[in-house]
């Protein structure tokens, strides 16, 4: 009877682990189908705004012809009529002086002076619409570059569904404004303005995925390789452990020998990149941030004030205050009119107002990180739905963030500077993420808090997501960022106080996500740190630094004992956004 119980019970399990597997695939399936129908609306869309534009083109070549061939007829009659004028002007002077006749003079000039206005403004009209009619051609060609095949995105393990989120966003902004300048009469220089600057936004965004896929082919094959290596250095120790068997302290030295000193090459490749998109970026708006013109300066501070006003003022008071908070921020950056301090801004007052106001943002969520995070660790979720909504519509304003982040905080690429014998030591505590004032270095505590902070608030975005929209494609930067980070984080040699304060710190905020996602695999990984990755932690631990690894110790000791990670403070539930 105990043997056929348990088989029975083994029987159940088997039974329910494959109804768990058919129903995730059935999910999977499900959610590739509606993403599948989203598309196919999408592009349905884009055909219709190609086939649109092909009639406006069409109708205004028309237009143009008609418009020439009158020019044509008009400027026969016009010779016809100076002729005519010539004669009576003859007439006249040989006849005595007509004051009827001079004002008819003046009323015909006049007339003729406001109709060389109106030709002239409608000619300016009509290069407006050409204008905006090309730029819109060429938007709807770029967003076809930009629609990567899922497929693909699944061999490459890379996410850039936001991208075309936010291409689709912009096709459909921009056929709106041509339709409404079409029904207008003439598109305005705002329309033409809001149209160059769209383009330039499709034109980095098809920029930032070529480089996203060349970087995810740089990670596969590097992936691939050190698969191969792992796999040949496993077989080459299997071989050698029946003729030499080595003792116990010589294969822990071998473990510990494969700790690495640095990142690995594609970890760092990332990093470059994203520090070269911050430059590029802040190279930009360099005249914007720098000029010294009073216009240019109010207008600065008005797309600062647009920005951090905002963002100070998330918190978790309801789940509609957030909303608003976002709405706020996501309709200045859709070029709306925003109120701040009893003034209207618009992002179109400058050309460069997209760039910048996307800059300032995104260090701004840095900086909230960095104090009011580290200050008050529930912050750090409602900060974090904001930030993972705006990843999603601007996906510069992501690059632009993890840029700032790793700039602050090297540790969450993550990443330790090394010391050169040309660095000087200032510098190095500066490249370390302390703030240093005047040669002082700022106290390990502030330190320890700051980067605290920052880490917490990666931790929270990588999990949650903004629970008003459908969320069809993948998170903009999900939990596999995290098992990255968590892996690379335990496959290089730790440094004293900081890995232990981050790794606690991370597994606090994240744990609990990564749990219900890798499930068996990430207890395994949370064994692995605890038996084999915190004893090297302690070795190079001093008295005075235990405070760190010992929180980092009862953590992992209790999450493994329970086999649960709680969720963390602060953690937002379905329940607060209806509020």
């Amino acid at each position: 009877m105990e043997v056929q119980g348990s088989i029975l019970l083994f029987e159940k399990a088997h039974k329910m682990k494959a109804q768990e597997k058919m129903q995730a695939r059935l999910d999977m399936c499900n959610q590739f189908s509606k993403s599948i129908a989203e598309k196919s609306v999408e592009q349905l869309k884009r055909f219709d705004e190609m086939m649109e534009l092909k009639q406006r083109q069409e109708k205004h070549q028309l237009l143009e012809q008609l418009e020439q061939s009158s020019k044509e007829v008009l400027g026969q009659q016009e010779k016809l009529k100076e002729e005519h004028r010539h004669r009576a002007k003859v007439s006249v002077m040989s006849r005595a002086w007509n004051p009827n006749l001079v004002t008819l003079k003046l009323r015909e000039a006049e007339q003729q002076r406001q109709q060389e206005m109106e030709r002239v403004r409608q000619e300016e009209g009509r290069e407006r619409m050409r204008r905006l009619c090309t730029v819109q051609q060429e938007v709807l060609q770029l967003v076809q570059k930009i629609q990567v095949d899922y497929k693909q995105q699944e061999s490459l393990r890379v996410d850039l569904s936001a991208y075309g989120h936010r291409g689709n966003q912009i096709c459909g902004i921009l056929s709106s404004v041509v339709r409404s300048s079409s029904e207008r009469g003439f598109p305005t220089q705002d329309d033409v303005s809001l149209g160059e600057r769209s383009l330039q936004e499709m034109q980095m965004l098809a920029s930032t995925i070529e480089k996203e896929l060349a970087a995810a082919e740089q990670r596969k094959k590097a992936e691939e390789e050190a698969a191969k290596q792992a796999l040949l250095q496993q077989q080459q120790q299997q071989q050698a452990v029946p003729q030499s068997p080595a003792p116990a302290q010589d294969r822990r030295q071998t473990k510990q020998e494969g700790l690495q000193k640095k990142a690995s090459k594609g970890t760092l490749e990332t990093f470059l990149q994203l520090q070269k998109v911050l430059e590029r970026c802040e190279n930009a708006c360099e005249d914007l941030s720098t000029s010294k013109d009073p216009k240019i300066k109010k207008i600065r501070a008005d797309f600062q004030r647009a920005v951090n006003i905002p963002v100070s003022q998330i918190s978790s008071v309801s789940g509609s205050h957030v909303k608003s908070t976002f709405d706020k921020i996501n309709n200045f950056l859709m070029g709306k009119p925003t109120v701040s301090a009893g003034q209207t801004i618009l992002l179109s007052q400058h050309p460069l107002g997209l760039d910048f106001a996307c800059l300032k943002l995104a260090g701004k969520l840095v900086n909230q990180g960095e104090e009011e995070v580290a200050s008050h660790h529930e912050s750090a979720f409602p900060i974090a739905s904001v930030a993972s909504a705006l990843w999603e519509r601007y996906p510069i304003v992501r690059e632009l963030f993890l840029a700032n982040l790793h700039k602050k905080c090297p540790y969450a690429v993550p990443f330790y500077p090394t010391c050169s014998e040309d660095t000087p030591p200032m510098e190095y505590k500066r490249l370390l993420g302390y703030k240093v004032k005047d040669s002082v270095v700022e106290e390990q505590d502030s330190f320890l808090k700051r980067m605290s902070g920052m880490i917490r608030l990666y931790a929270a975005i990588m999990q949650v997501r903004w629970p008003f929209d459908s969320h069809q494609g993948n998170h903009p930067h999900g939990l596999n960022h995290g098992w990255h980070w968590l892996a690379q984080t335990v496959n290089m040699e730790p440094r004293s106080d900081i890995t232990a304060t981050l790794l606690f710190d991370f597994l606090e905020v994240c744990g609990n996500a990564m749990m219900k996602q890798y499930q068996d695999q990430f207890w395994k990984l949370l064994t692995l740190i605890h038996d084999r990755y915190f004893p090297e932690i302690e070795k190079i631990t001093t008295s005075t630094e235990m405070g760190s690894a010992s929180r980092l110790k009862h953590f992992l000791e209790g999450a493994i004992r329970r086999k649960d990670i709680p969720l963390p403070k602060g953690y937002l539930s379905a329940s607060f956004w209806r509020t």
